[in-house]
């Protein structure tokens, strides 16, 4: 059967991995979280405090680039792929608000994005793969066959996140939420490289009021027209 790439692109929160990670397993692709990359190499920069509210070393994170090392791993066979930062895994850690406070400030740094993105050509060379973030049909493969942009509501979307977090037991604040979203909807938007935009060619899904299942149903039935050569 025919492989295709499929590009998934959005604000923070709308569910893009969620909806990734399902389209893989069902077509049996490799899925990728560029976010988590990102996530990573700003855990890194907050652990060795290159990064706090009041500065920011960006050359001090450039000396070090070099030296950090990004991989998705399975702990076992039966595990799914988790994030490792220089062989540790750091699944857990990365996905804090501390950690999403200061990500799209670390995005946003042209050398940082440069690294990554090399790495997530080298992903999906042989196609087959799913891969969700901010500049993945429009910088990362821009020749994908099918590209999605997501979006929702900032409200719907800091609510999501707020009842995600509180699930797991972190002490947060609806209102901080909702300020995250909003300012990571604005860094990212308005970045110099690689900001966040639609794709021309790329399949716009509000989902403020479709439930994941309905999403993914459409999704999917998008990637089959695309894999059976009806688009």
């Amino acid at each position: 059967m025919k492989k295709i790439t499929i590009a998934i692109d959005g604000y923070s929160s709308t569910g893009k991995s969620t909806v990734a990670k399902q389209l893989a397993e069902y077509l049996g692709y490799i899925y990728v979280d560029t976010g988590a990359m990102y996530r990573a190499i700003t855990f890194y920069v907050l652990q060795n405090k290159f990064l706090s509210t009041t500065k920011f070393d960006k050359k001090a994170l450039l000396d070090a680039l070099p030296t950090i090392v990004i991989a998705f791993k399975k702990e076992n066979v039966n595990s799914k792929p988790e994030i490792f930062l220089n062989g540790t895994n750091v699944e857990v850690e990365i996905r804090t608000m501390y950690v999403s406070d200061f990500v799209s400030s670390v995005a946003a740094v042209p050398e940082v994005r440069k690294k990554l993105v090399a790495i997530q050509h080298q992903m999906g060379v042989e196609k087959g793969i799913v891969m969700d973030g901010r500049d993945i049909g429009t910088v990362v493969f821009p020749n994908a066959e099918l590209k999605i942009f997501m979006n929702a509501n900032a409200e719907v979307r800091a609510n999501r996140r707020y009842e995600e977090l509180l699930a797991k037991g972190d002490d947060v604040t609806y209102a901080a939420i909702l300020k995250n979203v909003q300012d990571r909807d604005l860094m990212d938007s308005t970045r110099e490289d690689s900001p966040l935009v639609k794709a021309k060619d790329a399949i716009e899904i509000d989902n403020s009021e479709i439930n994941q299942e309905d999403q993914f149903h459409i999704i999917l039935q998008l990637a089959k027209d695309r894999i059976a050569g009806r688009v």
